[in-house]
């Protein structure tokens, strides 16, 4: 697990890396000078070993999200000094043609369900059923009218993360702010789309 998630960390960095050059070069300005910081690395899977409170007793576990993210309230002492007072930071994507939020983390979520929350809406259909659902519709043209720059692949593999796939993560957001497990800060509007 621990060389999986070293192996996911460095490409992401690669991938970080890249898309800062690419920009460098279109803009023709230097990459330092483009605002792209990375605001939060979080991984799509994890476990690691976390101090938690079972039956009344401090106790070490291992805590394995797959499918959630860490969502460390203020405070916690594993935050870096920028979220110290904020929160862990929690993204919550949604499909390729609506909106994604980002969150913060709660000491309620601490409290409830050892930190973690969710880290996506959720499929409604497999990649399988949204293909054969959209067959024939132009994916890239309904992006491009909504503002959204698309580079896939293949144009089949779009359907595979259309709206029509996924839960409405607005709903999904409403019940963990409501729930305060992550505590919500903005919406987010997609303006391009990569799909390999």
């Amino acid at each position: 697990m621990n060389a999986a998630a070293n192996f996911a960390f460095c490409n992401r960095q690669v991938i970080t890396h890249r898309v800062r050059d690419a920009f460098s070069r279109v803009f023709e300005r230097p990459s330092r000078n483009l605002g792209m910081a990375v605001v939060y690395d979080g991984a799509h899977n994890t476990a690691k070993f976390e101090e938690r409170v079972v039956d009344g007793e401090s106790t070490t576990r291992c805590v394995h999200r797959k499918g959630a993210t860490p969502s460390f309230g203020p405070g916690h002492p594993e935050l870096p000094p920028k979220y110290q007072k904020l929160g862990q930071p929690v993204l919550v994507p949604e499909d390729m043609g609506r909106y994604s939020y980002i969150c913060l983390g709660t000491a309620r979520a601490m409290a409830g369900t050892w930190g973690s929350s969710c880290r996506g809406a959720g499929r409604v259909r497999s990649r399988h059923a949204a293909r054969r659902m959209l067959e024939g519709v132009n994916l890239r043209t309904r992006l491009a009218e909504l503002g959204i720059y698309v580079r896939a692949q293949h144009p089949g593999l779009l359907a595979e993360e259309a709206s029509e796939a996924y839960k409405d993560v607005a709903i999904v957001v409403d019940v963990l702010d409501g729930a305060n497990i992550a505590r919500k800060v903005c919406r987010m509007r997609p303006i391009g789309v990569v799909k390999g």
